[in-house]
């Protein structure tokens, strides 16, 4: 996973206004407020890279409860329109919803389709697909 985060910091656009990482307690705070245990890359992820600003994909956050990417907010969105609770979201977009499963897979879901794509890990995923967005 070193080498994404590297691409990822890498490709990192220098904006006004940065994204904060989050700290430990953010990530237990979004897992109580979700009702839901994140998967260890997920949080990894979360803990290293979610300030990262890079492509035309905007994945989630845990650092401001006051951003459009909070967690616990995409997540209560996406399940409300049938994302399985299984899953959690890890990126909006186009419609659907990047998730990370509880085996640590990715897919896309969108409401009307289900899900169309999959990748094996948010390290596989971060690489195909939000890096080259």
């Amino acid at each position: 996973m070193q080498d994404v985060i590297d691409a990822l910091r890498d490709a990192n656009v220098a904006v006004a206004m940065p994204l904060e990482l989050p700290d430990f307690d953010d990530i237990i705070e979004a897992e109580e407020a979700i009702c839901v245990p994140l998967h260890p890359e997920f949080k990894e992820y979360l803990l290293k890279v979610s300030d990262v600003i890079c492509g035309s994909l905007e994945p989630v956050t845990v650092a401001d409860p006051g951003s459009h990417t909070y967690l616990p907010e995409v997540a209560a969105y996406a399940w409300s329109l049938g994302l399985s609770r299984e899953q959690t979201p890890i990126c909006a977009h186009d419609g659907g919803f990047y998730a990370v499963t509880i085996e640590g897979e990715v897919v896309y879901w969108t409401p009307e389709s289900g899900e169309v794509e999959e990748w094996t890990s948010i390290e596989e995923w971060a690489r195909e697909v939000w890096l080259v967005s």
